[in-house]
């Protein structure tokens, strides 16, 4: 089979593209944000095809991406508990409500295109979700912030929201077409939510409603429904790596860091296995984010890119030791306000960082 799409060349020139977008994109933001004010983020697992921005049809910048394996997070993660908090009380400081779609993830069409980081367990992945959003509402309860358990299916790249008295719709499976009727439906799911949340709340469910439609023409191809990821990224700053299928992103949120890389890594191994990918474009690629460039917050940004690799490279050597004659690498930070990523480390193979 042919392979596109694949190596470190490839990353930089989607970056290039996405850093241009972002930023031709941002009256647009700015124009949306005025309308709709309420703060979005979305826990949701490493797996390459939960891209929900084009799912939802939304504006680049919009949601606030957080990655795990399987979507799993907990509160009281210290690195994980800091930021979402830092995150909240932004959008408080702002007069902002905040909205966070709780992710677990499936397949209609085949168990095992499923969530690999719960064993394909759909019921397993979903509990999980309940037991995180019922964290979120013990923590937040009334102060403004709104976790929703989100089902994310695959196959037709379709949100199922879970209401609050157990209702589940599946946004496959309605025939809604106006603002009018969504918004009943929301209001139906969420009776308590604030006026000011289901309406910044619609033009997502319109835009996946429409996006379910357009996947359903296209007929995908089944190999777009299995993983085909050729790059595992390590930390912070991938807004701009969200293309289908692409790669297995791990948050550095979890304190078993070293098993979600190790997951991932593996995953990587199968998929060479299974020649679903070129196994001369594999790219190991670690990321930090950063906002202020003129202070210490860059510098620090790149010490931890750097720190991150050498931890990944170190546990994959220890762990899934046949990826590594097929690694490439890549480090460096990404500038949340342009998404360009700065190159810090490009070693063509991993003898390189050595020679």
């Amino acid at each position: 089979m042919p392979y596109l799409n694949h190596g470190i060349d490839y990353l930089l020139d989607l970056n290039v593209r996405h850093a241009q977008t972002f930023m031709d994109s941002a009256t647009e933001r700015r124009r949306y944000r005025g309308e709709h004010p309420t703060e979005i983020a979305a826990l949701k697992c490493m797996d390459g095809r939960l891209n929900l921005p084009v799912m939802t049809q939304t504006t680049v910048g919009i949601i606030q991406p957080y990655r795990n394996l399987g979507g799993k997070f907990d509160l009281g993660w210290p690195f994980f508990q800091a930021t979402i908090n830092d995150w909240v009380q932004y959008a408080i400081k702002r007069g902002r409500h905040c909205v966070i779609f709780v992710t677990y993830h499936y397949s209609r069409g085949d168990l095992h295109r499923g969530c690999r980081g719960f064993n394909y367990d759909k019921a397993a992945a979903c509990d999980t979700a309940v037991t995180l959003k019922a964290q979120f509402d013990r923590i937040y309860g009334g102060g403004g912030v709104v976790p929703i358990v989100c089902g994310i299916e695959t196959d037709l790249e379709a949100l199922v929201l879970h209401g609050n008295d157990g209702q589940v719709v599946d946004l496959a499976e309605v025939n809604l077409t106006s603002q009018q009727e969504i918004e009943t439906l929301l209001r139906a799911l969420y009776p308590v939510m604030h006026e000011r949340v289901t309406f910044d709340l619609l033009p997502l469910i319109q835009g996946n409603i429409k996006y379910i439609s357009m996947v359903r023409k296209s007929d995908k191809p089944i190999e777009e429904l299995e993983h085909n990821e050729w790059v595992l990224g390590v930390g912070r700053g991938f807004d701009w790596l969200h293309a289908i299928n692409t790669a297995f992103i791990v948050g550095p949120f979890d304190p078993h860091l070293s098993f979600a890389i190790e997951t991932a890594a593996k995953l990587l191994e199968g998929n060479i296995e299974m020649a679903r990918i070129d196994p001369n474009g594999i790219v190991l690629l670690t990321s930090s984010a950063f906002r202020d460039s003129a202070g210490p917050e860059h510098n620090l940004a790149k010490e931890k890119a750097v720190f991150l690799r050498k931890f990944s490279l170190d546990i994959i050597k220890q762990r899934a030791p046949k990826l590594v004659p097929y690694l490439q690498i890549l480090t460096g930070c990404t500038n949340m306000n342009t998404r360009k990523f700065e190159v810090i480390e490009r070693y063509n193979k991993v003898a390189d960082i050595d020679g």
